[in-house]
């Protein structure tokens, strides 16, 4: 089989070729060019069923429009200038009237190219919206013997457009700037050599080599090789990662100076880089729930409207006015621009379409429009607490000699220590935890490697472990410098005097997990480990809290380790001893309590969580994959400080939002009052109705910017 894969992927146009167990067969991905009559014949010929995937995947509608903005630029250009022209030449008397009409209708066709186009599509989909009311009412202008209106009313219109589309393009600018850092091909190592192959045609198990200043192509780990990686493409810290044999890598990122082998772990469509960019499209495609009805009833009926009202206002001008039909069609038509809901159709968009991609700059990640919506409303954010308030890695966090000062010592005097190794810690404990760590070293126990690797953050060389022994469920046992020693549980040993069972409760009560060590009748000493607390937990808990955010603490761990960690943060809600069914239920409890509920998690066990809170939040880069699929958010970076700045970006959101459609709505109705007042002239109409879409749409265009706040 693997002669047959390699005959096909050297097929001019394959990009990829996997096997596929579901029928005893391959999948070849080709691009347009493919050869495809001589892979059917290969398969053929070795009797495998073939199945053919195109990867030229076609523009989606918005990506299709944002391609044509530097078109849509140019046509407003050349609408606004033969616009200007028109406006100068019908004012110098004795210009022919087909000249004036000839470069008015340059403007029209220009300008209301795209809103034509638009329009067209709606009458073949049945449709009536917005771009119909301004062919129609641009048209109406020029009935009336008043083309420069009308002209004026396509460059508004189309300069509206434009600027809405390059709006819709700085919210996708983080998704096309991932999708350029998705690496094309990969150097393959396997029996033939070294070949260059697409990165499609990865598979999981596959050993790829990367070349200093090379992108990593997919996520795996490294088998062979040390480097320095550039990790800002997914987690956004500027500063490389030194990586080494066993460490993980993502696709995406840069290798520095060394040679790597890499292990492949996932392929192309499941890599790091792949997830973030389906969570950004999906953000981006998704529309929030006011967005929903402001299409459905502003976009639709209030168009309908629009149009029956101007028809009531002709019909009532001719009929029960005595108006002549040209200027009752005249203020006909300047209530149809005026009351056309172009403002109000782009308020909410232009502000939460700006929010999301400010978002994704600063490393937050939500699904949608809609979720923003949500985050505004958040009054409580519960925690987990293993991997996302702490770093979910125990380490040593005391040293505790028992029986004296000099003890340690007299008993361990072969250990030798040097002034540097002690770094605050003091003879015995140095002497203390060098013991502990080389009875330790053999076992593959957490809390045994969180030994060892104090004893390596000290600098501090760890000797050779004679005769070691694992003790089930208890410790482990074993000779240093001549000594038997144990470590492990203090249960382990047949005498603890009150006074270390009172400082082992101590610590326990701390939220600490108690190791102690010693000979095998007697305790030395103890040695006190915990999950640390993030560095920038502290600070992000205290902003949650000066913005009037609540907080709890929902764990599986025990009360003790919980309560501990709690009255250390500052956080009064504590739940604890859970199980996944009891964080739902605990979630339950708070919204019902407080109302709209953040939950924040990072594992499989906080997925039910995530899924049942009002927005659940998921850390993106020790988060696990069901995590991120439960949660409405995800932080890149795994940094909490971003989540104080993502609910108050949500506020800033909405106020925006109402900003827009409380001032789109104003001018409206005083537009409406003036026109059928007659006061107001097509001319001006159209600049009100036009400026005002034009000011919404800036408004929203400010969130792309970082809060002073």
């Amino acid at each position: 089989m693997s002669d047959i894969l390699l005959q096909i992927r050297e097929v001019n146009g394959v990009a990829g070729v996997k096997r596929n167990d579901c029928n005893n067969g391959v999948i070849v991905q080709c691009r347009a060019d493919a050869d495809r009559h001589v892979i059917r014949t290969i398969c053929d010929q070795a009797n495998l069923a073939l199945t053919i995937e195109s990867i030229d995947a076609a523009l989606t509608p918005e990506e299709e429009e944002i391609a044509e903005l530097p078109k849509m630029i140019r046509y407003t250009v050349i609408c606004l200038i033969a616009t200007v022209i028109g406006w100068v030449i019908q004012a110098i008397s004795g210009t022919p009237a087909w000249l004036v009409w000839g470069v008015f209708a340059v403007a029209y066709g220009f300008g209301g190219y795209f809103t034509a186009r638009k329009a067209l599509e709606m009458i073949r989909n049945r449709e009536f919206g917005i771009d119909m009311l301004m062919i129609l009412a641009a048209l109406g202008a020029a009935a009336v013997g008043e083309p420069r209106e009308g002209a004026l009313l396509m460059f508004l219109f189309s300069l509206s457009g434009t600027l809405e589309t390059y709006a819709m393009g700085r919210t996708h600018a983080s998704i096309r700037s991932l999708i350029a850092m998705t690496p094309r091909e990969a150097e393959v190592i396997d029996q033939r050599g070294v070949r260059v192959i697409s990165v499609e045609a990865l598979t999981i198990g596959d050993v790829v080599l990367v070349r200093p200043g090379a992108q990593i192509p997919a996520d795996g780990v490294i088998r062979q090789g040390e480097s320095a990686i550039n990790e800002a493409s997914i987690t956004g810290e500027s500063v490389p990662i030194d990586k080494k044999a066993g460490s993980t890598v993502f696709a995406g990122t840069i290798n520095g100076q060394g040679a790597l082998e890499v292990d492949v772990r996932a392929d192309a469509s499941q890599s790091t880089l792949a997830r973030i960019v389906a969570v950004v499209r999906e953000a981006r495609e998704q529309k929030a729930q006011s967005q929903d009805f402001t299409d459905r009833i502003i976009g639709v009926y209030y168009a309908y409207t629009v149009v029956i009202v101007t028809i009531i206002a002709f019909v009532v001008g001719v009929v029960w006015l005595g108006e002549r039909w040209p200027e009752a069609f005249y203020r006909a038509m300047t209530l149809m621009v005026v009351m056309s809901p172009c403002a109000l159709v782009i308020s909410i968009p232009a502000a939460l379409l700006s929010a999301l991609a400010r978002s994704a700059r600063d490393g937050v990640l939500f699904k949608g429009g809609r979720h923003l919506e949500t985050a505004a409303t958040v009054n409580v954010v519960a925690l987990d607490k293993t991997g996302t308030v702490t770093t979910g890695q125990p380490q040593v966090v005391a040293v505790i000699p028992v029986g004296g000062p000099g003890r340690i010592s007299d008993q361990m005097p072969c250990i030798s220590v040097t002034d540097a190794q002690q770094k605050g810690l003091t003879l015995d404990q140095v002497r203390l935890l060098v013991a502990a760590a080389a009875v330790e070293a053999p076992s593959e126990h957490p809390l045994a490697k969180a030994v060892v690797q104090g004893a390596v953050r000290h600098g501090l060389t760890v000797p050779e472990v004679g005769e070691f022994k694992a003790i089930v469920a208890a410790g482990a046992s074993g000779v240093v410098c001549g000594q038997r020693l144990r470590v492990g549980k203090p249960t382990l040993f047949a005498h603890v005097t009150p006074d270390v069972m009172i400082e082992i409760e101590a610590l326990q009560r701390q939220g600490n997990t108690v190791i102690a060590v010693g000979s095998e009748s007697e305790i030395w000493g103890l040695i006190a480990i915990a999950d640390t607390v993030r560095p920038e937990t502290r600070h992000a808990l205290q902003t949650l809290q000066a913005d009037g955010i609540k907080l709890g603490l929902l764990t599986g761990d025990n009360q003790h380790v919980a309560y501990a960690l709690a009255k250390d943060l500052g956080i009064d809600d504590v739940r604890a001893d859970l199980l996944p069914q009891d964080k739902v239920t605990a979630i339950k409890e708070l919204q019902r309590r407080y109302g709209a509920v953040a939950m924040i998690g990072d594992g499989v066990n906080d997925a039910p969580a995530l899924a049942t809170a009002d927005i659940g939040v998921a850390m993106g880069k020790g988060g696990t994959d069901v995590a991120h699929e439960s949660a409405d958010v995800v932080l890149m970076r795994d940094d909490l400080s971003k989540l104080a700045g993502a609910l108050r970006l949500a506020k800033r959101a909405r106020r925006v939002v109402w900003q827009n459609l409380v001032f789109a709505m104003s001018v409206i109705v005083i537009l409406f009052i003036f026109t059928v007042r007659g006061d107001v002239e097509l001319t001006l109409g159209v600049i009100g109705h036009e400026g005002s879409t034009l000011l919404v749409v800036a408004n929203g265009l400010r969130l792309l910017w970082p809060s002073r706040a």
